[in-house]
């Protein structure tokens, strides 16, 4: 069995929160006083677009939330979306601390505009080389193609890598190629999990 030398980490839920997920946008319901149905059924024909890279977050909001008056503006929609993008403390040191030794990366669904905002302001281009994002490559979790591509642009074998998400759906692609797997629930559980596959800080 060949040493694990790469760790691919998914983003929301692992090493940030969610960027634009149930709960956030429950948050932006409250806030804004946006009825929920009517947004949830606009937001479903277009968020796929939108991780993709195919829409811009400007073009999303004008589908789910400006094909209409407000009395509030896109910057303060905008500006509030952004702001629920909060650390993960714990994971994001533990991380830091791998990136000594290993090769990382993201592979991650996340429009353009929320992914670079949490690569800037959360420090992840100190961390990660390489961001395999839906909204770069045209791919989205679990679909296995995304898994492959990342390790084409690594050009690793798949069981020299681990990928680290909190939602066992996504973990399943990964595995079909053949890279080893680590659901994360906290962050002792996954120190753990990790030390099984020889990978130590």
């Amino acid at each position: 069995m060949k040493q694990v030398q790469v760790l691919l980490w998914d983003v929301g839920g692992v090493l940030l929160t969610n960027a634009w997920d149930h709960d956030e946008r429950e948050c932006a319901f409250e806030r804004f006083r946006l009825a929920k149905d009517d947004f949830e059924a606009r937001h479903k024909e277009v968020f796929i677009d939108l991780e993709m890279g195919k829409l811009t977050l400007d073009e999303y909001l004008d589908r789910t939330v400006f094909y209409q008056d407000r009395d509030f503006t896109r910057q303060d929609f905008k500006d509030f979306m952004f702001s629920l993008s909060k650390p993960k403390a714990s994971v994001l040191e533990f991380a830091r601390a791998l990136s000594r030794r290993y090769l990382m990366l993201t592979v991650n669904n996340e429009s353009r505009e929320l992914n670079e905002y949490r690569i800037r302001q959360f420090g992840l281009n100190h961390i990660f080389p390489f961001f395999v994002s839906s909204c770069y490559v045209g791919l989205r979790k679990p679909d296995e193609k995304i898994y492959r591509l990342a390790l084409n642009l690594i050009q690793k074998a798949p069981e020299e890598c681990c990928f680290i998400d909190d939602r066992a759906g996504n973990l399943e692609g990964a595995a079909k190629v053949g890279i080893n797997t680590v659901l994360m629930r906290d962050v002792a559980q996954l120190k753990s999990d990790l030390q099984k596959l020889g990978i130590h800080t």
